[in-house]
């Protein structure tokens, strides 16, 4: 089996349709049954101020009440934080088995996600995922989002690392963009991508 990792690399990873899969139709279902709305679609209010919330401009409380568009009480804002995190929770086979390929080459693996900071705390007690990473970042703690690329900057001066010593793994054109930007090398990660042919290749380089 090809070697995956290179040494002195960072391998930092996104969340959201990388490491996490696609939330099922029952889970836009979950949602819809508790607010009455469809919130599936690109255009909902589900996603219309969804970066602000991610990058800790907007709490619980005052994003639900923009989707429901009115105030919600505190249990049903915990309900609906509740399914949220469920239906980002379903994990990816293919790119867990390659993180757990890179922890036995010891690689040194981090996570930049754009995730509100409740949803990060929720997944760090517990998610099976946590645990392979060395560093985590999360938007909603730090109060700045992809592709702002001072959050890039953050994480590279936390890491003691230089643009090329990191590979980036990201599902969105935007973020990847700004870290190739910065010098950063970047996998856009798809439905179709072979990851770890991907990051085989790059160990090569």
């Amino acid at each position: 089996m090809s070697t995956l990792s290179r040494p002195g690399t960072w391998y930092l990873f996104d969340y959201g349709m990388v490491i996490s899969a696609a939330p099922l139709q029952a889970d836009w279902d979950a949602l819809r049954e508790a607010t009455g709305l469809d919130l599936q679609n690109a255009s909902s209010p589900y996603w219309a101020t969804r970066l602000e919330f991610d990058g800790g401009a907007l709490s619980p409380a005052a994003y639900w009440a923009g989707v429901l568009g009115r105030d919600a009480e505190a249990d049903e804002v915990a309900r609906l934080e509740e399914l949220d995190a469920r239906q980002w929770s379903r994990v990816n086979p293919r790119t867990m088995q390659v993180l757990q390929d890179l922890a036995d080459e010891g690689a040194q693996l981090a996570l930049l996600s754009n995730m509100p900071a409740e949803m990060s705390f929720r997944y760090e007690a517990g998610a099976p995922w946590v645990t392979y990473f060395r560093k985590l970042y999360f938007s909603g703690r730090l109060g700045m989002v992809k592709p702002d690329s001072r959050i890039y900057k953050h994480v590279l001066a936390d890491l003691g690392a230089a643009p090329e010593d990191v590979v980036f793994i990201d599902d969105n054109a935007a973020n990847i963009d700004a870290a190739q930007a910065l010098g950063i090398q970047a996998v856009r990660h798809t439905e179709d991508t072979d990851l770890r042919q991907e990051l085989s290749l790059s160990a090569e380089r």
